[in-house]
């Protein structure tokens, strides 16, 4: 029986990249999931493989920062398997300009996105724990949410502020068995690195790599599991090395 043998698991952010590897290896391990993405091309097609390999799974395209379409996700996750047992709050985007450069409304989108869409649908899988027996909420941060770097102003607010957010929703709701933590990558691999950015990345981390989003993943897979079951309010840093020099 796998880790997560019957648990229903939201993943946004889950077609691509980190989401989709984690999405794999949730369903490795027994889960049911809820695919959440703005790509509705890839999302329909990641759901397809999934169902091929005989996953419980359906895929289903919103905007994160709108309310109402977090919502219809939570009723539809509902209708269609009962229940909710995991949110993995995954999805984020990022914004590299010199701060004199930025304007307002990337800053506000990049929060919008980073952040407050990681409000909405901790929220709204809160309201759902607290009907049932608990939960878990593993949102993704970063490594940069604890150290800084020049020309991402925005994306750095954001994810200090979703590590913090995570402090305080543990502790605000850790005698009602709901566990939040969350998870902070460092350089990983993804198919829009060109070579220059690979090498400079890689030589940037003291392990002279970039990390694999399955690496990612089997830390968001210990986070969402019972294996943490003494965890809560609290990030794990998975970067090379980066943060600690």
């Amino acid at each position: 029986m796998g880790k997560l043998q019957d648990k229903v698991a939201i993943i946004t952010g889950g077609v691509s990249g980190i989401g989709a590897e984690t999405a794999k290896l949730f369903a490795s391990e027994g889960a049911k999931l809820v695919l959440v993405d703005m790509n509705e091309e890839k999302g329909n097609a990641f759901e397809s493989e999934l169902k091929s390999n005989g996953v419980e799974a359906f895929f289903l395209q919103a905007d994160g920062t709108n309310e109402e379409q977090v919502k219809n996700i939570y009723t539809k996750t509902i209708s269609a398997f009962g229940k909710l047992d995991i949110l993995f709050n995954n999805a984020g985007i990022g914004a590299v300009k010199p701060t004199e450069e930025l304007t307002y409304a990337e800053w506000r989108r990049t929060v919008e996105v980073d952040l407050d869409a990681v409000f909405l649908f901790a929220q709204a899988a809160v309201k759902e724990f607290l009907k049932a027996d608990g939960g878990v909420i593993v949102n993704t941060a970063s490594m940069y949410g604890w150290v800084g770097s020049p020309g991402s102003a925005a994306y750095n607010a954001a994810k200090g502020g979703v590590i913090n957010f995570t402090r305080s929703l543990g502790l605000e709701y850790a005698e009602r068995n709901i566990r939040v933590n969350a998870i902070c990558p460092g350089f990983i691999e993804t198919p829009i690195l060109g070579e220059t950015d690979r090498e400079f990345l890689s030589n940037a981390t003291p392990m002279k790599r970039l990390g694999q989003a399955d690496e990612i993943a089997k830390a968001v897979l210990f986070l969402a599991s019972n294996d943490s079951s003494f965890m809560t309010g609290n990030s794990i840093i998975v970067d090379g090395g980066y943060t600690a020099q």
